[in-house]
C-alpha cells in the first residue's frame, strides 16, 4: 500500500468534504481495457499512434468554504465559470483561459503538466465526437508551454483499441506533438493502490501515479450522451486514470463521486464543439453529432458538468452524480448567483 504525506493527503482529498453519492453506470465501455505499457515522447515516437497553485484561495461570500477547499483557485475577482463560443478552437481556448486569469494562475514556471482528454476508442475520427477535439488539446499544450511548463504530457486509458491506435485515430497525437507536447501510454507499473479517505463506497483503487503527482492536471472531456449514464462529462472522464474500471460499476454513483474526491483536476475544460447527442459513448453515426461550437472552463468540475447539461436540454438534477458531488462539497451544481462569463470568439 502506498503511503502518502499529510501534504499530499490534503491535496488529493480536498480536506473537509462531506457526503452523499451519484448516479451512473459506465459501459458501452465494454470489457477490460487493453493491457498497455511504455511511453511515447514527441521527440522519440513521431510514428506512435496516437497544480493547482500551492496557495488556497479564501472563501468568498457567495462560495461555501467546503467548495473553496475543493476548488482552490476560485476567486471572486475572476469568473467562476467561462463559456466560449466560436469556430476557432485554439482562439476559444486562449480567450477562455485568459478570462479565467491566464494559465499562469494555475501553474508556475517549470511545472510538470498532464492533460487528460477523452480518447476512449480508436475507431472514430474526430468528426464523430467520440473523443476530445484534437485542436483544443493542442492549444492547451501550447498555452502551458508558453507559460513555462517543463513538460506537457497527454494521456488516457482507452477501452476500444490500443492506446497507440486511439491516440493516432483521434487526431490528438498529431496536434500534441505539433504543439511541443508528448503522448504517454499509461504503464501498468505506474498504477498505485490508493486508499480513499472520506469514501462512501469505493475505499481504494489503483490510480496512475503521475496523475496524482502532476503540478497541474487539466481535465478535458468531450460532452457526450451515454447509454447508461445519460451524460459523460468531467467527472466521468476521471475513470480514464484508474486501472480497473469494472471496480466502479457496482454502486456506480457512489463510486464515481468517491473517485472524484481523490483525483482533483485543477482545471476542467469541457469540449462541446461537436457533441455526441445519442448512441454514446462511442457513437459512429454523424447524424448523432451536433455542432455547438462551445467550450466550458472552470476550476470547479461540478459546475462545469452542471452547465454542460444545458447543451443536452437537461438540468443538473437530471444527472444524479452531479447532484451527489455537490452534496459532498466537491463543487457547485446550483449555478444561480455565480459569476459566469460568456464570450464570443
Amino acid at each position: 500500500m502506498k503511503r502518502i504525506s499529510r501534504r499530499d493527503f490534503l491535496r488529493y482529498t480536498g480536506f473537509g468534504l462531506t457526503g452523499l453519492a451519484a448516479q451512473q453506470f459506465l459501459i458501452a465501455c465494454g470489457g477490460k481495457p487493453e493491457e498497455i505499457s511504455g511511453s511515447m515522447e514527441a521527440s522519440k515516437s513521431p510514428s506512435a499512434t496516437n497544480g493547482l497553485p500551492t496557495s488556497v484561495a479564501s472563501a468568498t461570500d457567495s462560495i461555501p468554504t467546503s467548495v473553496v477547499s475543493a476548488t482552490a483557485t476560485i476567486r471572486k475577482d475572476y469568473p467562476y465559470l467561462v463559456v466560449a463560443h466560436g469556430e476557432q478552437p485554439e482562439e476559444m481556448v486562449r480567450q477562455g483561459i485568459k478570462a479565467l486569469g491566464g494559465m499562469e494562475r494555475y501553474m508556475k514556471s517549470g511545472a510538470d503538466v498532464i492533460i487528460k482528454p477523452n480518447i476512449c476508442v480508436g475507431y472514430n475520427a474526430p468528426e464523430f465526437a467520440s473523443t476530445t477535439n484534437p485542436w483544443v488539446v493542442g492549444a492547451l499544450v501550447k498555452l502551458c508551454l508558453e507559460a513555462g511548463a517543463k513538460r506537457v504530457r497527454v494521456m488516457d486509458y482507452p477501452f476500444g483499441g490500443t492506446a497507440e491506435q486511439c491516440y493516432r485515430i483521434s487526431g490528438i497525437e498529431e496536434q500534441v506533438i505539433a504543439a511541443g507536447g508528448s503522448m504517454e501510454v499509461m504503464q501498468a507499473i505506474k498504477y498505485v493502490e490508493m486508499d480513499i479517505p472520506n469514501a462512501v463506497s469505493l475505499k481504494k483503487t489503483k490510480v496512475y501515479q503521475d496523475i496524482l503527482n502532476a503540478d497541474l492536471l487539466i481535465n478535458v472531456p468531450i460532452a457526450k450522451d451515454h447509454s447508461m449514464a445519460k451524460l459523460t462529462l468531467g467527472m466521468k472522464n476521471l475513470m480514464g486514470v484508474i486501472r480497473n474500471r469494472e471496480a466502479i460499476h457496482p454502486s456506480f454513483e457512489r463510486n464515481l463521486v468517491d473517485l472524484a474526491t481523490l483525483v482533483r483536476p485543477h482545471l476542467t475544460i469541457i469540449d462541446a464543439i461537436r457533441t455526441l447527442m445519442d448512441h454514446g459513448p462511442t457513437g459512429g453515426d454523424l447524424d448523432d453529432v451536433k455542432v455547438q461550437n462551445t467550450l466550458i472552463f472552470s476550476p470547479d468540475i461540478v459546475a462545469a458538468d452542471a452547465y454542460a447539461t444545458r447543451l443536452f436540454d437537461m438540468t443538473p438534477e437530471d444527472i444524479r452524480y452531479i447532484q451527489a458531488a455537490a452534496e459532498r462539497g466537491l463543487g457547485m451544481a446550483d449555478l444561480s448567483g455565480l459569476k459566469i462569463e460568456e464570450i464570443s470568439v
